[in-house]
C-alpha cells in the first residue's frame, strides 16, 4: 500500500490524523483555544440566540410522552449500528470477488472496465448526507428527551440546537473536502499500481527475449490495465475509504454521545 511520505504526529481526531497518513494535505495545529475559535466563528445573532439559551429563555419541544428510562441508549445503538451498516455494505467498497454480487449496486459500470474515482465520490457523498440526516435526526430526538427533564437539562438541549445550527455549516463544508483528499489518495495508488506493472512488464519481455529459446522461458507479465481493473491496490484504497469513513462517523456522532451522557446523569 502507497501512504504519504513521513510526517509529524498528530494529536488530533483519528480522522484527521488517518487523512494526514493516507495523503500530502497539511493540517496546521489551531494557536488559538477553543474558546477564541467560537467566537471567531459566533456572529452576533448567533450570540445572542446562544445568550438565550443559557438564561433559559429559548426551549426544545418536548417529546409528546415521557421516554423510558435509559431509551437513549438503545436509540442511539440502532442508529449508530444503521450507520455502520451502510459503510460496510456499500457496493463500491466490497472487495472485488464480490462485488459483482453486492445488493443495491450503485455503480453500473462494466466488470472489465477500469475504476475511476467518480464512482467512489459519489458513494461517500451519499454516505455523508446518511449520516447528517440520520444524525440530526437523533439529536432533534434527544433533545426532546432532555426538555421533558429538569430545567438545567432544558437548556443543554437549547444550547445544544443552537450550536448545531450555528457549527452545522462549518461542519459541512470542513467535511465536504474530504473526498478531493480521498481522490489524492486513490490517484497515488493507482498511479504506483501502473508503474510497478509497466516496470515487471518491461523486465519479463526482456527475459522473454533474452531467453526465446529456452523452453523455460517465462510467460508475459500480466498487462498493466487488467492490474488497475482488479489489482490489489483497488482493495487496499476501499479499506481505506472504510476507514475514513467510519473515522468521520465517530466524529459526527460526539454531540450525541454528549446529549446521551446528560440524559444518563438525569
Amino acid at each position: 500500500m502507497v501512504h504519504a511520505p513521513g510526517r509529524r504526529a498528530f494529536s488530533g481526531p483519528a480522522l484527521i490524523r488517518l487523512l494526514a497518513r493516507l495523503t500530502d494535505a497539511g493540517f496546521p495545529e489551531s494557536e488559538h483555544s477553543l474558546a477564541d475559535r467560537l467566537g471567531q466563528w459566533l456572529g452576533w445573532t448567533d450570540a445572542i440566540a446562544l445568550s438565550s439559551a443559557l438564561s433559559g429563555s429559548a426551549s426544545c419541544p418536548a417529546p409528546p410522552e415521557h421516554a423510558p428510562k435509559h431509551a437513549q441508549d438503545a436509540l442511539c445503538l440502532r442508529v449508530r449500528t444503521s450507520l455502520e451498516d451502510a459503510i460496510n455494505r456499500d457496493a463500491t467498497l466490497l472487495p472485488h470477488r464480490r462485488s459483482s454480487h453486492a445488493r443495491n449496486r450503485r455503480d453500473h459500470t462494466p466488470a472489465d472496465a477500469a475504476p475511476e474515482y467518480a464512482a467512489f465520490r459519489q458513494s461517500y457523498l451519499a454516505l455523508q448526507e446518511h449520516m447528517e440526516s440520520a444524525i440530526g435526526n437523533l439529536r432533534t430526538i434527544l433533545r426532546g428527551m432532555l426538555a421533558s427533564r429538569e430545567p438545567a437539562m432544558s437548556r443543554l438541549a437549547s444550547v445544544d440546537a443552537v450550536m448545531e445550527r450555528v457549527l452545522g455549516v462549518r461542519e459541512h463544508n470542513a467535511l465536504a473536502a474530504v473526498p478531493g483528499l480521498l481522490a489524492v489518495h486513490f490517484e497515488r495508488l493507482r498511479d504506483a499500481e501502473l508503474a510497478a506493472s509497466e516496470h515487471a512488464s518491461a523486465c519479463a519481455e526482456a527475459a522473454e527475449a533474452a531467453d526465446a529459446d529456452r523452453p523455460d522461458a517465462p510467460a508475459a507479465a500480466q498487462p498493466a490495465d487488467s492490474l488497475l481493473k482488479d489489482g490489489p491496490w483497488l482493495d487496499a484504497f476501499r479499506k481505506d475509504m472504510r476507514s475514513v469513513l467510519f473515522a468521520e462517523l465517530e466524529i459526527r456522532f460526539q454531540p450525541v454521545e454528549g446529549l446521551r451522557a446528560a440524559l444518563r446523569a438525569c
